[in-house]
């Protein structure tokens, strides 16, 4: 780690760091995560997050049929709507899964609760597989799939926010924008196995067929899914921050005296300035997130006339083109910095809204493709970003805590909503522009939010000692400390001889 290497910026929060603690840092100071344990807690966590986020996302791909099957009373417009506020209610629980695991993942680790999340969310999406449709058991169904359905977002509540802060605690500091954008790269290769999965099985059967067994064959394969999962997620060690605060305090770490009531009430009391600033940030990135995910392959088919396997396989398309750049936003988010990569993104999504809805409301394919991609372009601005920047804005001791409230907040109230209340507006309006609007205003409510943002890259977490990669690493980095604290010396004595100077003077 040479001076040269070190931005500015990063080189001026050693020099205020250094000067309040008095000394230089030692090899001891300093935690080495090495290669094949940074490379195995990555892979870990993003595996266990595309198999939660496939279970997830593949109920918004099969919304039609979902309504046909549960809702088939009403109209196509309101089985649709109905299907919708399903997707919808799981959203609604989010917040309780979050107050419920973000306290314990602070109180007993991160890698049990997100054992348990993966298989509570396996056990809720493998039920909707088995769920009889309303024409078999009547008000039944939709009401056993409403349950199922809050069963997978009470475990959502505790995923993401726990899965970003283990992975952001485990990675190095100058290079966790990168390590943490595999955690988003494996939300969207869950998302996009469920696309294919559904793409395929809509391009194989016919439309009778899909409704009459075909649905429910995605939802099946979470039950295998999820065993791997929860093998893979109970193999993982605890992280290096937390594990340092529990040796800190002999193992006895305060915050496991604490209720979680008691979490939840520091939390807003002290940290609320940057829980505003997560919430905004995760609206920013969410909204757009299912209105390409969850959204537009309702809107191709309902409102642009276009058939199912062709929005399918675009809205496919848009995913793997996230998935295929995820990694490269997260480097240059280390390289240039978290706050402006999601102002790219924001102004961005103002500028080309409008413009990406009438291409793809354009006949044809390229148009279409276009519009979608560039849509998908700014999505990977904030999922190439999010897990390194969320959890670097609150210390250790009240991290998952934070994050599962601060994210589920935001989403349930924003995100997820999405998809019912665009589709609602367009119903009601009948102006296929409405999409573009949302996301316009959610693009200016996240520059808001960027204005307030610390900038993070390149730093340790909060309470948390500095991290590298290697012992080469730790070492150079003692190095550049003692070469700062000798420049602070040097200012010190030049000062105190000033001083000197004119009280002789």
């Amino acid at each position: 780690m040479s001076e040269q290497a070190v931005p500015e910026r990063v080189e001026h929060w050693w020099e205020r760091f250094l000067a309040r603690r008095g000394s230089a840092l030692t090899e001891k100071d300093v935690t080495v995560v090495e290669a094949p344990q940074l490379r195995r807690a990555t892979a870990a966590a993003a595996i266990g997050n595309c198999m939660e986020w496939y279970d997830f996302g593949v109920y918004s791909y099969l919304a039609a049929t979902i309504g046909a099957v549960f809702y088939p009373g009403g109209n196509p417009a309101t089985q649709l709507l109905a299907s919708f506020a399903t997707f919808a209610a799981a959203f609604l629980v989010r917040p309780l899964g979050g107050l419920f695991f973000g306290p314990l993942g602070d109180r007993i680790g991160r890698t049990k609760v997100l054992a348990t999340t993966m298989l509570v969310m396996a056990v809720g999406t493998f039920a909707i597989g088995i769920i009889p449709s309303y024409r078999a058991i009547g008000i039944a169904a939709p009401i056993l799939l409403l349950l199922a359905r809050l069963v997978q977002g009470f475990s959502t509540g505790g995923e993401y926010g726990g899965a970003s802060t283990f992975t952001a605690e485990y990675a190095p500091d100058r290079r966790r924008g990168f390590f943490c954008s595999f955690l988003d790269f494996g939300t969207f290769i869950g998302y996009a196995i469920g696309s294919g999965v559904v793409t395929i099985m809509t391009m194989l059967l016919s439309h009778d067929a899909m409704l009459s067994w075909g649905w429910r064959i995605p939802f099946l394969v979470a039950g295998p899914m999820g065993a791997i999962g929860l093998y893979i997620r109970l193999k993982l060690e605890d992280t290096p921050a937390f594990k340092t605060q529990l040796d800190e305090h002999q193992g006895n770490l305060d915050v496991h005296q604490k209720s979680g009531a008691r979490l939840l009430r520091d939390t807003l009391a002290h940290y609320w300035r940057p829980l505003l600033v997560c919430v905004g940030l995760v609206l920013l990135y969410n909204v757009t997130n299912y209105m390409v995910t969850s959204y537009l392959p309702t809107y191709l088919t309902k409102e642009m006339h276009r058939s199912d396997g062709f929005a399918d396989a675009l809205i496919l398309m848009a995913m793997l083109f996230v998935v295929a750049t995820i990694t490269f936003v997260g480097r240059a988010c280390d390289h240039f910095g978290r706050r402006k990569l999601f102002a790219l993104g924001a102004i961005a999504q103002i500028a080309v809204a409008i413009p990406c809805f009438l291409l793809i409301a354009a006949g044809g394919t390229a148009a279409p493709l276009v519009g979608v991609v560039v849509l998908a372009a700014v999505l990977a601005c904030y999922a190439g970003t999010s897990a390194a920047t969320l959890p670097a804005l609150f210390p250790t001791h009240i991290r998952y805590t934070a994050m599962a409230v601060g994210f589920n907040v935001s989403v349930s109230a924003f995100g997820g909503t999405t998809p019912l209340f665009t589709q609602a507006l367009v119903s009601s309006t009948h102006d296929s522009m409405i999409p573009a609007y949302y996301l316009m205003v959610s693009g200016a409510i996240g520059l808001v939010a960027v204005a307030f943002l610390p900038e993070t890259a390149g730093l340790p977490l909060a309470e948390a000692p500095p991290q590298v990669a290697s012992v080469a690493e730790a070492r150079a980095l003692v190095r550049f400390t003692k070469r700062i604290m000798a420049r602070l010396r040097e200012l010190r004595a030049e000062r105190r001889a000033v001083l000197r100077g004119e009280s002789d003077v």
